[in-house]
């Protein structure tokens, strides 16, 4: 019960830390308009050109619905901590962090926590009845929404554990600038979010479908929309079973590469 409160009292602070930036919430929500308009302009004239009314198996009308949901649900998601590992060990706050009576890694996580609870209410949930409405019941509404939010849950542990894979690298280098923009690159692209994967070629597409990235983006979309059989147990299970695979899988490996980077931890020259 003492780690249930010591958990909870962590969401709790950055759910008010979150309420205490809402002017940056209002930017982001604005920037996001943005995007979205260059998303539909952009794929509009790609559709236009091709000459068909379907890409790859998708619409216009899907595509946009599917980009338009990988854009609140990367909101929802995205979290900052090779940034702000980068710099507590330039000012030499990790040492704080690490003194502190929890593990780094789990009290990382779910400092975190308040801010997916803030996302989700303010972006992803009004962006989704707004599509929902719209879009006058291209979302399924049912067991697929509990399946959703699984999958959307197994997806933030995989994001955090590719956060948590590259982060460590800042023991080495101290500024992780490049790599973390390199990062951010291959997750939006390889993950589904920038591109959806059915306009990847063939071949490519079945390397994808063998790396992590799918898991964060592609799977809870596909679950939600009920594409690809995910509409049966059938072939919802297998999609749930890659992002646990992936979960356990980069925890592990996240775990080791922390274990051995944290050795490597120089403040001030001591």
């Amino acid at each position: 019960m003492t780690s249930i409160r010591k958990l909870t009292a962590l969401t709790r602070a950055g759910v008010i830390e979150s309420l205490q930036f809402r002017l940056g919430t209002a930017v982001t929500l604005f920037a996001n308009l943005i995007y979205l308009a260059l998303v539909y302009f952009l794929w509009k004239a790609i559709y236009d050109s091709s000459g068909v009314d379907a890409v790859n198996g998708m619409t216009f009308y899907d595509t946009m619905i599917y980009l338009i949901l990988a854009t609140a649900i990367f909101n929802l998601l995205e979290m900052f901590i090779v940034w702000d590992m980068s710099r507590a060990i330039q000012s030499g706050e990790i040492i704080m962090h690490l003194l502190k009576p929890m593990r780094y890694r789990l009290y990382t996580f779910w400092s975190y926590s308040g801010s997916h609870v803030i996302s989700f209410f303010l972006t992803f949930l009004p962006t989704f009845i707004v599509v929902a409405i719209i879009t006058k019941g291209a979302i399924p509404m049912g067991w697929n929404l509990l399946y959703f939010m699984i999958s959307l849950i197994l997806a933030l542990i995989v994001n955090y554990n590719i956060e948590m894979l590259v982060a460590p690298i800042c023991l080495y280098t101290e500024s992780t600038w490049g790599i973390n923009i390199v990062k951010e690159t291959i997750v939006l692209l390889l993950s589904g979010a920038s591109i959806p994967l059915a306009f990847f070629p063939e071949g490519f597409r079945r390397v994808v479908e063998y790396l992590p990235f799918r898991a964060v983006y592609d799977i809870p979309l596909t679950v939600l929309l009920g594409k690809n059989g995910t509409d049966t147990l059938q072939g919802l299970l297998p999609r749930l079973g890659v992002q646990l695979f992936w979960c356990i899988v980069l925890m592990i490996l996240g775990n080791l590469f922390w274990n051995v980077a944290v050795k490597r931890i120089t403040v001030n020259g001591g």
